[in-house]
């Protein structure tokens, strides 16, 4: 468990800090450790991203940990990027660390009256046009029949399907609950609180999705008939991650540089490659700029997906 050591030590650092400050006036020195725990803590709750901000808050962990925040300069967070870069990360990934630190500073700084400074103000990374990888029909089905294969992970097929039939990001997925699924009208109604820009929207369920959500259905009537998830194992647990799972199946499909993510850019590119305007392909997407739907709906031959196959070139995707 993340901060486990920290985590055991919070209620003596309170009364610490309180004793420190009766006596002396003056606040303690802040630590990384006590920043990040308490940030998570708080955000919980609150934030689409707080399972991203944990991963996240793993990396920055490893290379902060036990730090004075009152004594971090630029040269620090100037290192920090030097060795994400080292570990053969990209720029967006890294800024997304970086401004996990300070988010969690600004915090301090405006909500707990930490006198403490932000050295990451205004360092961010080049991060270049971003990925244009989507899957080709091909591709798709190899994948889910690797995915199929996965007793492991039971859901993991129909996931994926329903992933690249809808373009559903993944955490809307996850939290999908069978209330907000209409089998009558074919459709997923998402609330402004399931969506990443936070606006509510109707996503259309076509033939191969309806077909994953009634073997969903038929799942949860045999193993879990109370489960309130779409996507649950037998216990009727809400599914907390499928990094392992997936890595496994697109290992075996072969497609050594797919993400989940790039599922939901396969359905814009195949909807673009079927002649569906930019500004429908935004409404199924739920894009609040065109700029992003520019880059979800690229068209073969325009803007050509790439999807890294073991032992091959580049792949263009086509429906």
């Amino acid at each position: 468990m993340l901060f486990k050591r920290a985590e055991s030590e919070f209620w003596y650092v309170r009364y610490r800090e309180a004793r420190e400050q009766c006596l002396w006036g003056t606040q303690p020195q802040r630590t990384f450790d006590e920043l990040m725990l308490r940030y998570l803590k708080e955000t919980k709750t609150i934030k689409r991203s707080a399972e991203t901000d944990a991963w996240y808050a793993k990396a920055l962990t490893a290379y902060f940990s036990g730090r004075v925040l009152s004594k971090l300069k630029r040269a620090d967070i100037r290192g920090y990027i030097a060795k994400r870069r080292a570990d053969g990360l990209k720029g967006g990934t890294i800024n997304r660390e970086i401004g996990l630190l300070s988010s969690a500073i600004n915090r301090a700084r405006v909500e707990w009256d930490w006198d403490i400074p932000n050295p990451v103000q205004g360092m961010r990374e080049p991060e270049g046009e971003g990925r244009r990888v989507f899957l080709t029909q091909a591709q798709f089905n190899a994948l889910v029949a690797a995915a199929e294969r996965n007793k492991r992970a039971p859901y993991l097929a129909d996931l994926i399907t329903v992933a690249v039939m809808t373009g559903c990001r993944r955490g809307e997925l996850l939290g999908l609950e069978w209330s907000r699924v209409d089998l009558q009208a074919n459709a997923i109604r998402l609330g402004a609180m399931d969506t990443k820009a936070g606006k509510a929207r109707l996503v259309a369920i076509n033939q191969a999705a309806r077909e994953a959500l009634l073997r969903r259905q038929a799942y949860r009537e045999k193993h879990c008939p109370d489960a309130a998830w779409v996507f649950c194992g037998r216990k009727a647990k809400r599914i907390a991650g499928i990094k392992t799972c997936f890595h496994a199946a697109r290992k075996a499909a072969g497609l050594v540089d797919v993400r989940f993510h790039d599922l939901r850019h396969t359905c814009g590119s195949w909807l673009a490659q079927a002649g569906v305007p930019q500004s429908h392909i935004a409404e199924v997407l739920g894009h609040s700029t065109m700029r992003m739907t520019e880059l979800h709906a690229h068209r073969a031959g325009h803007s050509s997906g790439r999807c890294r196959k073991a032992g091959r070139g580049t792949q263009t995707g086509t429906h």
